[in-house]
């Protein structure tokens, strides 16, 4: 065997490269496995650590931020009644007509905002939108944006008066 073939799998080009991502990138990842863990967890109320433990093994959490994901998950299912709280009222129908996708972007969304300070609200309503666009129904992403866009209104209004202020 060749020196530059030492450590490689046979099924693994030699010159292959690992890709780099991002720390945004990692997170998006992490958004979109906490949106499938939510989302199950929605439909049959798996216990989180079950949730969790499914996801390490099921998934290729590689190219994920995995903290990030924790964090969001548990925080997310932990906190779901609070959540739920902060954008019940701005919604067009009642919460139990949202659909699943919808819920847990949302409560995601909502988690984010009032949770994670150092995270920008727009990119959280963006992240909120990309979300929808993928797994949510054609146009939840407009119905999305308009109801974390209003939250974002009410969490973060010194964020965004002083950006309006720069």
């Amino acid at each position: 065997m060749s020196d530059d073939m030492t450590s490689q799998s046979d099924d693994q080009p030699v010159d292959k490269k690992v890709k780099k991502l991002s720390r945004a990138q990692k997170r998006s990842a992490a958004r979109s496995f906490t949106l499938q863990a939510i989302y199950q967890w929605q439909m049959n109320q798996t216990p989180v650590n079950h949730i969790e433990a499914q996801f390490a093994v099921d998934h290729d959490l590689t190219n994920c931020d995995k903290v990030y994901f924790t964090e969001l998950l548990h925080g997310v299912i932990d906190n779901a009644k609070e959540l739920d709280s902060q954008f019940e009222e701005l919604l067009d129908r009642p919460l139990s007509k949202l659909g699943p996708i919808e819920l847990a972007i949302l409560r995601i969304g909502a988690f984010e905002l009032s949770q994670r300070l150092d995270v920008p609200y727009k990119v959280i309503i963006n992240e909120g939108v990309e979300l929808a666009k993928s797994f949510g129904a054609t146009e939840s992403h407009k119905y999305v944006n308009s109801i974390l866009d209003k939250l974002a209104q009410r969490a973060r209004i010194a964020e965004i008066t002083a950006q309006r202020n720069k």
